[in-house]
C-alpha cells in the first residue's frame, strides 16, 4: 500500500457535507503546515469561506491558491468550487442542529456529572469521525481477506493490544484461527510461518510502533495478506500493508490520554471488519457461533443443586 494520503482517501464520489469535518480533522495531522491552515479556516469557519473565491481563501489563510486547490483535492473533492458546495451544505446542516451543551476538555474539579456527559460527547464525536473517514473498499476488501485467511495474526500493545485480543477472541468465536500477540518477540516468530493465504494485521494509532511494525513487515515480506488499523494513514506501519483502515485521530488532554479514544475508534474498526467477516462465512459462523455459547451457557446460570 502506497503511503501517499490522497491515494488512500480517495473515493468515487466526494464525501458529504456533513463528513467533511471529519474528514479534516483525521488528514489534518498528515497535511503540509500551509495545507492544514486551508483546512482549519474550512472547518472552523465554513459558512465564512463557502463565500470566498480561491483568491480570497488563499489570503485568509496566508496560502497560495495551489495550496487551496491541492487541499480541496486531498479531501476528496474534484476542485475548490466542489469543496466550496461541501461548505455551504455544512454550514446549512450546521445552522439546522443545536450545537453541543458540553465539550470533551475535562477539568480536573468537575463535577462526575459533567465528567459522564463530556466523555459520551467526544465518545460519540469520535465515532462518527472514524465512520466518516473510513475507506469502504479497503474495508471489504480486508474482509474478504480475512474470510478466506488460513490463518489470521494479530499485533498490538499498549491499549492497541486489547483491542487485538477482542478482535481475535471474536474470530474464533465463528470457527477462525486467529492469535492476538502483545510480546513483539513471540509476534515477529509467529510472523516468520505466515505464508500466502494469511492475514497478518496491525493495529496501532500513531502508526509508528515498531513493535507492531516489526511484525507486520515479516509477515508481509512471507507473503501474508498485511492489514494496519491505524490513525496516521502516513504512518510507517502503511509501507508494509495492503489495506489500510483509518481510525479517527484523537483528542488529547492532560485528563484524557490519546489511548482512550484510539481505543474507542479501533473497536468501531474491528467490529466493522468482524461483521463483514461474519457475513461473509455466515453458513459456518453460525454454528460455531452458537457451539460456543452453548459450551459456555452453564458459566452465566446460576447452578442448581
Amino acid at each position: 500500500m502506497t503511503s501517499e494520503v490522497k491515494e488512500i482517501f480517495s473515493g468515487d464520489s466526494p464525501p458529504a457535507p456533513a463528513a467533511l469535518a471529519a474528514k479534516v480533522r483525521t488528514l489534518a495531522p498528515s497535511m503540509t503546515r500551509s495545507m492544514q491552515l486551508v483546512a482549519e479556516a474550512v472547518a472552523g469557519d465554513p459558512a465564512g469561506c463557502a463565500a470566498l473565491t480561491v483568491t480570497g481563501l488563499a489570503e485568509r489563510t496566508g496560502t497560495s491558491e495551489a495550496t487551496v486547490v491541492r487541499t480541496a483535492r486531498l479531501l476528496g473533492y474534484p476542485g475548490y468550487r466542489d469543496l466550496r458546495l461541501a461548505l455551504a451544505g455544512l454550514a446549512a446542516h450546521q445552522e439546522s442542529g443545536r450545537a453541543p451543551a458540553v465539550t470533551a476538555d475535562i477539568a480536573v474539579d468537575d463535577p462526575i456529572a459533567d465528567v459522564v456527559a463530556k466523555l459520551a460527547y467526544d465518545e460519540q464525536q469520535t465515532l462518527a469521525d472514524t465512520a466518516a473517514g473510513l475507506d469502504t473498499v479497503q474495508l471489504g476488501a480486508a474482509v474478504a481477506a480475512a474470510s478466506t485467511a488460513r490463518r489470521i495474526d494479530v499485533y498490538g500493545v499498549g491499549a492497541s493490544s486489547l483491542v487485538g485480543q477482542d478482535l481475535a477472541q471474536k474470530l474464533l468465536r465463528i470457527g477462525l484461527i486467529a492469535h492476538a500477540h502483545t510480546d513483539p518477540h513471540l509476534a515477529v516468530t509467529n510472523a516468520v510461518q505466515l505464508r500466502s493465504g494469511d492475514v497478518a494485521i496491525a493495529i496501532t494509532h500513531s502508526g509508528s510502533t515498531g513493535d507492531v511494525i516489526e511484525p507486520l513487515r515479516v509477515a508481509f515480506d512471507h507473503g501474508a495478506t498485511t492489514i494496519a488499523i491505524t490513525g496516521r494513514p502516513d504512518g510507517p506501519v502503511t509501507q508494509y500493508a495492503d489495506h489500510v483502515l483509518t481510525t479517527s485521530t484523537a483528542r488529547e488532554s492532560e485528563l484524557r490520554p490519546a489511548a482512550m479514544s484510539s481505543r474507542t475508534s479501533q473497536l468501531l474498526v474491528v467490529d466493522c471488519l468482524f461483521i463483514g467477516v461474519a457475513q461473509r462465512t455466515y453458513e459456518t459462523a453460525a454454528p460455531a457461533l452458537a457451539a460456543s455459547y452453548e459450551a459456555l451457557a452453564h458459566r452465566h446460570n446460576p447452578r442448581t443443586r
